[in-house]
């Protein structure tokens, strides 16, 4: 099991990136959140087996089709187990 806290720059907000993180995050059965933060970047935290994670982490490199992601920032934290579900954060 693994866990990385993330910041994803670019145009990440105003695009449904919150949204459709979450979608994806449920489809591959991660655990964590993903939020807003007020510089503009998205910020989230994943938690699940290694291959739903890495595939995560991929599709943050992308995005939804009207984000244009230019950076992301992967820090891989140890695991915890701290969350239920995934949720978005305001």
């Amino acid at each position: 099991m693994k866990r990385f806290h993330i910041t994803i720059s670019g145009r990440v907000q105003g695009v449904a990136f919150r949204h459709e993180t979450r979608k994806a995050a449920l489809s591959l059965h991660l655990t964590g959140w993903v939020k807003n933060l007020v510089d503009g970047r998205v910020e989230a935290v994943f938690e699940g087996s290694e291959d739903a994670v890495d595939a995560m982490l991929d599709w943050c490199g992308k995005g939804p089709p009207l984000a244009q992601v230019l950076r992301v920032d992967v820090h891989e934290e140890s695991f915890k187990g701290d969350f239920s579900d995934f949720r978005i954060r305001y």
